[in-house]
């Protein structure tokens, strides 16, 4: 409640605690309707009669001096402890005089140890006129030094209402537990959790090998939790079985074919050895399970060994575990999420864009909009800021910028308007200016110098994980952001997704990545800088939201907890995409509810 928090703080501002039964009767007062203003200044006026007639610093109110609803309670300055003369005499020393003097220049308010001379009285009176309407948590902070200072006691009150003296035990410390604790807003911050740093060497086979390795090592001990797959063999192991016998083993699919008889044969790798895994049309959930399959990814097989062979059963996938918690901020705030932005093209949707950015602002829509737009706290670009050079060909027909330069300063221009209390995090696109070999750097400053001098912008790598809405309290919720440049090869080469609306459909190649853990599980379907100790692209840590974009069609779904999200673009259709079959669908942006979790899709197009 404002009103009591206030109350409570003039009385402690002025040196008095209240005690809890004071405290009740303030609630049931303020409750009953009575003026806080009028109330306040009925307590202070009190206080200060008493005050003005007694030299002791334990002061107790009588009950004569409040008003006849609070007759049943009672209320004392904040007690100090008795000093002997000694002490008394050395407060008076030029050192405790400047010690005393530095709290109040910093001001923080304090009770003396001593009965109010003259002297002291005049720099208490200044000290409570330098502390006038600061609503703050300085005083409740100084009554809390003070008492961990002094053992203190309530002193015996008087009741009016009964024929005896209520005493309170001497011994029966005040507890500033009964006053409620000042409620501030939670601090709420971000964290950059992933954010790769590429550093040029010369490479090695061992380097591409190592990517292999820690790709297995990684997602077998995924496997390896699965109910199903708890007896584990190398691939070796079984090799060397004669008799036949259920079996696990888990390794890298090296090679996949069809049999004269229509049925999946595999290879499967593990550093011990390879192995063939037949999968017949007969099973229908493994057969069909196993037409998903692609080069170098990572599974389980369990089935019935047979000389080299194994008959498969089961496939298992790392996959997400199931009952994974969907995350909520404590906090009402929205993210939204972009992609695609493509300026520097003639096909760009400026006015679309400007719209988007006017609405942003809160300076356009109906005033509910307005309210979303101002409780948006993160925007998220997965990539291709910028329309690029050279991208495909004669794209240099489609340009209004021609340097890479020009397209940044454009981009910056826009991004300018957002207020700055909205924090943005951009990683590239393959459009961008920075290598095409993922995981991609972060901008390269010489293109991008406006961006990086922004204080509410992040610059980060492709891909790259966030956690926002973090409190002291709420661990966050994980943004894993993923231009996705491999789409292109799951929509090519696996049927589930082609037939079931390619391009159109960026959730099913997002579960499909997120079953295998990994942003790119075929060797073939992005280049990669074999730059770092363990594969970059494994999704190590499960996020609670995956943004995407590339294919220029928004896409909204969830995955066994995770919010899967592709971007929109701000581009038409351009010659290209035509002669390619794709059809954009520009000026969506789906909006986030953190605490709700909630989606939605504004449309400015």
């Amino acid at each position: 409640m404002q009103a009591k928090e206030k109350i409570i703080k003039s009385l402690v501002d002025h040196g008095i605690l209240p005690s809890s039964d004071v405290l009740e009767n303030i609630e049931s007062r303020l409750n009953a309707g009575e003026d806080p203003e009028s109330l306040e200044q009925k307590l202070l006026a009190s206080l200060s009669s008493e005050n003005s007639t007694s030299s002791n610093p334990k002061i107790s109110l009588e009950q004569n001096h409040l008003d006849s609803s609070l007759q049943q309670t009672s209320m004392a300055i904040v007690p100090t402890k008795k000093i002997s003369p000694e002490q008394e005499l050395a407060t008076k020393t030029k050192q405790e005089q400047d010690l005393y003097n530095a709290h109040l220049s910093s001001g923080t308010t304090t009770t003396t140890t001593n009965p109010l001379s003259s002297e002291n009285k005049q720099q208490k009176e200044n000290q409570e006129s330098n502390q006038e309407n600061k609503v703050n948590n300085k005083a409740l902070l100084a009554v809390k030094k003070q008492q961990e200072a002094h053992e203190v006691s309530f002193e015996t009150t008087t009741d009016t209402n009964t024929k005896e003296s209520e005493i309170f035990e001497k011994s029966k410390p005040i507890s500033l537990d009964d006053i409620p604790d000042i409620e501030d807003e939670p601090q709420i911050t971000y964290e950059v959790a992933v954010n790769h740093e590429h550093v040029p060497h010369k490479y090695k086979v061992q380097d591409f090998t190592n990517f292999f390795r820690s790709r297995l090592k990684f997602l077998e001990k995924i496997i390896r939790q699965h109910p199903e797959m708890k007896s584990v063999t190398s691939i070796s192991r079984v090799l060397q079985k004669k008799e036949k016998e259920d079996t696990s083993i888990i390794g890298v699919v090296f090679d996949v074919a069809t049999t004269k008889n229509g049925n999946i044969i595999l290879t499967l790798e593990d550093l011990t050895g390879q192995m063939k895994v037949i999968i017949t049309k007969n099973n229908k959930d493994a057969f069909e399970a196993a037409s998903e399959l692609i080069f170098d990814e990572v599974i389980g097989v369990r089935g019935m060994n047979s000389g080299d062979v194994i008959f498969a059963n089961d496939i298992v996938w790392p996959d997400i575990p199931s009952g994974k918690q969907i995350k909520k901020s404590p906090v009402e705030e929205h993210a939204i999420f972009l992609s695609d932005i493509h300026v520097g093209s003639t096909y760009f949707l400026e006015k679309d864009f400007q719209k988007f950015i006017d609405w942003i602002c809160a300076k356009t829509g109906s005033d509910q909009q307005k309210e979303t737009a101002k409780k948006v706290k993160y925007i998220f670009i997965a990539g291709d800021l910028i329309d690029g050079i050279g991208i495909y060909p004669n794209q240099d027909k489609e340009l209004t910028h021609k340097t890479m330069e020009g397209q940044y300063a454009e981009f910056a221009r826009f991004i300018k308007q957002i207020p700055t209390d909205k924090q943005i995090f951009i990683c590239p696109g393959n459009h961008d200016v920075v290598h095409l070999a993922e995981p991609q750097s972060s901008f390269y400053k010489e293109y991008t110098k406006e961006l990086h001098e922004m204080p509410n912008v992040t610059l980060l790598s492709n891909p790259s994980v966030v956690t926002i809405a973090k409190t002291d309290s709420f661990s966050g919720i994980d943004v894993l952001m993923y231009h996705g440049y491999s789409f292109d090869f799951y929509v090519a080469n696996v049927d589930q997704i082609r037939n079931n609306g390619g391009y159109h459909r960026a959730d099913l190649i997002m579960k499909f990545l997120l079953k295998r853990r990994h942003l790119a599980p075929s060797f073939k379907s992005t280049p990669y800088l074999p730059s770092f100790k363990e594969d970059p692209l494994l999704i190590r840590k499960v996020p609670d939201i995956m943004i995407s974009g590339h294919i220029h069609y928004s896409s909204v779904a969830h995955y066994k907890g995770v919010t899967m999200i592709c971007g929109s673009c701000w581009q038409a259709k351009t010659d290209f995409q035509e002669k390619l079959g794709h059809t954009p669908e520009p000026g969506r942006v789906p909006i986030v509810n953190l605490k709700t979790r909630e989606v939605k899709v504004l449309r400015f197009v």
